[in-house]
C-alpha cells in the first residue's frame, strides 16, 4: 500500500486535532458556565407557584439555573396577587377556576413562549382552603385544574393541592435559609422562621433535641440533612385569631373587667341617644371611637353567638352594640385566653398554643408576613424588640379612631383597623405563647434578605426542583443545548478514533517493512533499520 502524500497526512492530522480541540473547548466552557454567577448568564428554566392563601391568590414566576445541589433563583420578584381567596368560592366551586384568568395572563407575559411547555406550574392552597369542607375544597381545586391544564404550561393534576401546614412551614424555612446562604451549612448555623399568615401561624426551626414524630420533618437539601421542628397552628393566623377573639367576646367567654368599668362610667355621662341598645359588649382590640356597622356586626355575631347559644338568645346578642375600647393590655389578655383552647388534649409537658407541643426556641429567627407588615406600619426597624412592638401598639390602641384615620389617610379602613389587635397579638404569640423574652434581639421582623423575598413560595419551588419535580431538559441556552453537546461528542469521538488509527498506522509504517520472502513463499515483516538508526 502506497503511503498517503505528506500534505494529505498533515491535513488529516490537522482536521482531527481541530475536532478534538473544539470538543474539549465546548466541554470546558459548558462546565464553567454551570459554575459562574447568575449575572450575565441565561436562565435554564422557569417555574411558577400560585400561593392560594386565605385572602387571595398570588402567582410567582421564578427564573432559575440548575446543575447545583440547590437551584439558583434569579433575584427578580415577578408576582401578582388577586382577590378574593379560593375559599370564598365555597358556595360556587365551579367558578373558582375563572378567577385565575388574570394570573395566567401575567404568567404568559413573563415566560417566553418557547419555554412555556417545559415550565411547571404549581397551585398550593394553604390554611384558607384547609378550613373548607374537604369535598368542597376538592371541587374548587378541580375547577382550577381545568384552567391550569389549558394554560400552555407543564401541569399535572396533583400539582394543584391543599398543602399541609407542615410543608408550608418547611417551605418558609427553606426560603429564609436559601436567601441567607445557609443551605448546605451545619444545622447550628441555620435560622428559624415564625410565619403569621391570615388563617394560620407556622413555626419551623432546628431544635436542640429531635421533636416527637408528629412535629418532625427530616429535610435533605444542599448535601445536608436537617431535622426540623415544624407545626402549623390552624386558626391562629392574624385574621382567624381576630375573629376568634371577637367570637369569644360576643359569646361572653371573655369579659375584660377594667375596660367594662371604664366604659360604664363613660356611658353614664354621655348623651342618652348615643348609648347602645341593651347591655354593652366591650371590644378592647379596636381603637376608641370606632363604630361597628350594624350589618357587619350581625354577620360576625351570627357565627359566634348562634353557635355558642344555639337558640334565639344568640339572635338577640347579635343585635347588641359592640363598643370599641382600645385597650392593648386587655386585647393581649384576650389573645392569651385564645391560646388555651385545646390545652386539655395536650399529651406533653408543655403545650402553649392550641394544645400543640412547642420546644424551646433557640437561635435566630425571622418573623415574616403579618409580623413584618405590622412592624413596617409602625415604622420600626427589623431588629425591634417585643417591648418596642408593645409600646407602639399601646399608643395606637389608645388613640381616637377619627384621629388615626386622619393621620393615616392612605391606609384603608379595613387594614387600619387591624393594627391594635395585630400589635397585641404579636406580643402575646411570641412572648406569652412561644416564650421569647420581651427584650430579645434574636428575632428579625422582615420579609426580605437584601432584595430576595422570604416567601414560602420561593422555598416551594426550590424544594420541588431540588427533588426533580417539574424539571425537564431545557430547549436551548446561550452555549447550546443537549443537541449541540451530542453533536460535538460524536464528532469528537470520530476525531479521536481517526487520530488513533492514523497514529498506529504511522507507527507501524515507521518500525516495520513488509517484504516477500522467496524462500518461504510468503510476506513477512522485518525491522525498519532507518527507524532504529534515527
Amino acid at each position: 500500500m502506497e503511503p498517503l502524500p505528506r500534505w494529505r497526512s498533515r491535513a488529516s492530522f490537522l482536521f482531527t486535532f481541530i475536532l478534538i480541540a473544539l470538543s474539549l473547548l465546548y466541554l470546558s466552557t459548558f462546565s464553567y458556565a454551570s459554575r459562574v454567577t447568575l449575572e450575565g448568564t441565561e436562565a435554564i428554566g422557569y417555574g411558577i407557584v400560585i400561593d392560594a392563601g386565605s385572602s387571595g391568590c398570588r402567582l410567582h414566576v421564578y427564573k432559575y439555573t440548575a446543575g447545583r445541589p440547590v437551584p439558583q433563583i434569579f433575584p427578580a420578584d415577578l408576582s401578582l396577587k388577586i382577590r378574593p381567596g379560593l375559599s370564598s368560592f365555597a358556595d360556587n366551586p365551579s367558578a373558582a377556576g375563572a378567577s385565575l384568568t388574570q394570573l395566567m395572563e401575567f404568567a404568559r407575559e413573563n415566560v417566553p413562549a418557547s419555554k412555556r411547555a417545559e415550565t411547571p406550574i404549581f397551585l398550593m392552597a394553604t390554611a384558607g382552603l384547609r378550613r373548607v369542607e374537604a369535598s368542597v375544597a376538592e371541587e374548587i381545586l378541580e375547577s382550577c385544574r381545568k384552567v391550569l391544564a389549558g394554560s400552555g404550561f407543564m401541569f399535572r393534576p396533583d400539582w394543584a393541592s391543599v398543602i399541609s401546614g407542615t410543608f408550608e412551614g418547611v417551605y418558609a424555612w427553606v426560603a429564609a435559609n436559601y436567601a441567607l446562604g445557609n443551605l448546605g451549612m451545619p444545622a447550628a448555623e441555620t435560622t428559624g422562621v415564625v410565619e403569621l399568615g391570615g388563617a394560620s401561624a407556622q413555626v419551623t426551626f432546628v431544635p436542640e433535641v429531635a421533636p416527637p414524630p408528629e412535629f418532625r420533618h427530616d429535610l435533605q437539601l444542599g448535601g445536608h440533612e436537617y431535622i426540623l421542628y415544624t407545626h402549623s397552628f390552624l386558626n391562629f393566623g392574624q385574621e382567624a385569631a381576630m375573629d376568634g377573639v371577637l367570637a369569644d367576646l360576643l359569646a361572653g367567654n371573655v369579659k375584660p373587667g377594667e375596660v367594662v368599668e371604664a366604659l360604664e362610667e363613660e356611658l353614664a355621662s354621655a348623651d342618652v341617644s348615643k348609648r347602645p341598645r341593651g347591655s354593652a359588649l366591650v371590644d378592647p382590640c379596636r381603637p376608641k371611637g370606632y363604630l361597628w356597622k350594624a350589618e357587619e356586626l350581625a354577620l360576625k355575631a351570627a357565627a359566634a353567638a348562634l353557635s355558642a347559644k344555639g337558640d334565639d338568645a344568640g339572635k338577640e346578642r347579635a343585635l347588641e352594640v359592640l363598643e370599641a375600647a382600645g385597650n392593648f393590655t386587655e386585647c393581649r389578655a384576650a389573645a392569651v385566653s385564645l391560646f388555651k383552647k385545646g390545652s386539655d388534649a395536650c399529651a406533653f409537658a408543655k403545650c402553649p398554643i392550641g394544645g400543640a407541643y412547642v420546644p424551646e426556641l433557640k437561635g435566630n429567627f425571622f418573623a415574616t408576613e403579618n409580623f413584618f407588615y405590622t412592624s413596617e406600619f409602625f415604622k420600626l426597624p427589623a431588629t425591634s424588640t417585643l417591648t418596642e412592638i408593645a409600646a407602639a401598639g399601646e399608643a395606637f390602641c389608645s388613640a381616637d379612631w377619627l384621629a388615626l384615620q386622619k393621620l393615616h389617610e392612605g391606609v384603608s379602613e379595613q387594614d387600619l383597623l387591624k393594627y391594635c389587635f395585630s400589635a397585641a397579638y404579636i406580643t402575646a404569640l411570641l412572648h406569652d405563647g412561644l416564650g421569647l423574652p420581651m427584650d430579645t434581639t434574636k428575632v428579625r421582623f422582615t420579609n426580605f434578605v437584601g432584595s430576595t423575598p422570604v416567601d414560602w413560595a420561593l422555598g416551594a419551588i426550590i424544594y420541588q426542583l431540588s427533588n426533580g419535580i417539574g424539571v425537564q431538559p431545557p430547549s436551548g441556552g446561550r452555549l447550546g443545548g443537549p443537541s449541540f453537546l451530542a453533536v460535538f461528542a460524536v464528532l469528537g469521538g470520530v476525531g479521536l478514533a481517526v487520530f488513533a488509527f492514523r497514529t498506529l498506522r504511522a507507527y507501524r509504517r515507521s518500525t516495520v517493512t513488509t517484504i516477500y520472502d522467496l524462500e518461504k513463499g510468503r510476506y513477512i515483516l522485518t525491522p525498519n533499520r532507518s527507524f532504529y538508526k534515527a
